[in-house]
């Protein structure tokens, strides 16, 4: 039976929105209902998402008030579990923990005689599976809070976490922004010298710098630890741990509790799309069996990342990523999220080898994992219940619709999504034409060419152009010659002053006119344009002056334009807009001009 319209509150108002959604008005219906009853659920069997989202208090070894240990795995498919570590010399079965219902196992280890903890903080530990055939493995809870790696080993190690004095945060967060202006980070590659940095180096010396230029937002990406570095953190072994090449997890807070006090948004990279086919200090393989958390068979295997897929519909699944989105919130005041691999969650063929050319059956039908996308609106509707100036962030190539709409309109709930067309035209532009060729109409278009009233983050270039596989906007413009031409001790050479004055244009157009945010990975972007395009308005009858000029000396430029200048706009009808004017620039220049007639 076909469901009522009023099954999902606001539909009429995204089919107004987007009329080109209609014929799949009963698909929005069924995924909204799927959510919905998904909820409920929750609320039925286990007292409501709140409590849901809180696996991380039960989950794993914690300390109790009399000093005893409470230890709670989920391992279906184990016939036994034990605890061990440096306190019991590493004996395999002398703490075998109880089996419970729906696949759970529980021990209570009491105090010693004087209340201390037999698990003293920093002590080394693992979880013993003894397979259903017969197999011992030593595994790492799913549930970590802190894992290393020491010397040479290959492995990492599960370190008992629970410090005497835990960090204690000092500032609020800061409000939500208006509009965000993004530096995406990477903590590791943030210092100039020849190793892995800290989270200390980045407090102290990289966050006062992103404060200075006028950011509003940091993303730091490769948080989550992940045992393989040259993944950039996409390969993800423990998700509630901190990645200890940077610090322990103390640091982590005092950095973002100080970007905090700078009034500086905190977004983490999270990685849900997948999660690393590591079995020694990984998720895979967890409990014996290949059907833990992952799908099993080919579903569970992501063949082209080498990696594991998440069962979305499994219960205990929804409550460990849940519980992740919770983790990160709360105990680290993180502000919100990237979501990584979006396209690959949403759908079964995982994006590999489609071109998406705007059809909409192509967002609909039996390609669509819906359990998948069931996860993101109930990760969604977590993050904003919990903190509503939360942010989400979706990376999704494919143009879903409505996956940036309010999920009361039968939406996905983000608040933004990346636009990924913007640094793939580049890309394109600076590998097939020359720069007089390049046609503005259409760089207008592919920077304005978006759903309506769902917002996007414009981006010139990410870490996926800057770090995977490809080369930034700088080499593809000047590529060997920066190592011997780029220096202010000589006149520049012609591809340098080609390559600079370019690098500016696209970066300021971009910003501009991408979106409603915008990001920059790890690079300075002028003072000056960041404070500048906080806000823009439209053109009226009015008097212009030149206040950025990307040919200016400060730039690089050649000053070539008389900044006492004064630009009139007349009532000449241009595109549409009632006003119009005309403006001489030299080649390979861009301007911002201000309205002198409005207050300052």
């Amino acid at each position: 039976m076909a469901a009522a319209p009023e099954d999902v509150p606001e539909l009429a108002r995204l089919l107004e929105i987007d009329p080109y959604l209609k014929p799949f008005a009963p698909d929005l219906q069924r995924r909204y209902r799927q959510f919905n009853k998904t909820l409920n659920d929750i609320g039925e069997n286990e007292g409501g998402i709140d409590k849901f989202s809180k696996g991380y208090e039960s989950f794993g070894v914690h300390r109790c008030a009399d000093g005893g240990l409470y230890c709670k795995e989920w391992a279906p498919g184990a016939e036994g579990v034990f605890l061990t570590g440096d306190f019991n010399g590493w004996n395999p079965f002398s703490y075998p923990y109880k089996k419970r219902d729906f696949g759970k196992w529980e021990l209570y280890i009491p105090p010693k005689q004087n209340k201390s903890t037999v698990v003293p903080h920093g002590s080394k530990l693992k979880v013993v599976i003894t397979s259903k055939s017969g197999e011992i493995l030593y595994r790492i809870s799913p549930w970590a809070k802190y894992v290393t790696r020491e010397g040479c080993n290959v492995n990492y190690d599960w370190i008992h976490w629970d410090p005497e004095h835990p960090y204690k945060f000092k500032h609020s967060r800061p409000k939500k922004p208006r509009s965000l202006r993004i530096y995406e980070s990477h903590v590791g590659i943030s210092s100039h010298e020849g190793k892995v940095a800290s989270y200390k180096h980045f407090t102290c010396n990289v966050l006062p710098r992103i404060k200075d230029l006028g950011y509003n937002c940091i993303q730091l990406m490769a948080i989550m630890e992940h045992a393989y570095y040259a993944s950039f953190g996409y390969q993800i072994t423990s998700f509630f741990a901190a990645s200890s090449r940077y610090g322990i997890p103390e640091e982590l807070k005092e950095l973002v509790d100080t970007a905090h006090s700078m009034g500086i948004t905190v977004l983490l990279d999270v990685v849900h799309s997948h999660a690393s086919k590591n079995s020694e200090d990984g998720l895979n393989m967890f409990d014996g069996t290949d059907s833990c958390y992952f799908h099993s068979g080919p579903r569970g295997n992501h063949d082209l990342w080498g990696s594991r897929l998440f069962a979305y519909s499994s219960w205990e699944v929804l409550r460990f990523l849940l519980s992740n989105i919770r983790w990160w919130l709360e105990e680290y005041a993180f502000d919100g999220f990237r979501f990584d691999g979006v396209t690959s969650m949403l759908y079964h063929h995982h994006g590999v080898g489609q071109v998406f050319s705007g059809d909409y059956h192509a967002y609909f039908g039996l390609q669509v994992d819906e359990d998948a996308l069931i996860y993101l609106m109930l990760a969604n509707h977590l993050a904003h219940t919990l903190y509503p100036d939360s942010i989400t962030i979706a990376e999704d190539v494919s143009g879903m619709p409505a996956l940036c709409s309010p999920i009361s309109q039968g939406g996905g709930g983000f608040d933004y999504r990346l636009a990924m067309a913007v640094p793939d035209k580049w890309i394109q532009l600076l590998k097939e034409f020359k720069d007089e060729d390049w046609n503005m109409g259409n760089i207008v278009y592919t920077l304005t060419n978006r759903r309506h009233l769902e917002k996007y983050i414009a981006y010139a270039e990410s870490h996926d152009q800057a770090l995977v596989g490809d080369k930034t906007l700088a080499f593809w413009l000047m590529d060997a010659e920066m190592y011997t031409n780029m220096s202010v001790l000589a006149p520049f050479t012609p591809v340098i002053d080609r390559g600079i004055q370019l690098h500016k244009m696209i970066r300021l157009i971009t910003h501009a006119l991408g979106g409603e945010g915008y990001l920059n990975f790890m690079g300075h972007i002028s003072k000056c344009l960041i404070q500048l395009l906080k806000s823009c308005d439209f053109l009226n009858s009015c008097t212009f002056k030149i206040v950025l000029d990307s040919d200016a000396a400060e730039y690089g430029g050649h000053q070539r334009l008389d900044h006492n200048t004064e630009f009139f706009s007349e009532t000449f009808e241009h595109n549409g807009r009632p006003y119009s004017l005309l403006v001489y620039i030299p080649n390979r220049v861009a301007l911002i001009l201000q309205n002198v007639d409005l207050p300052n």
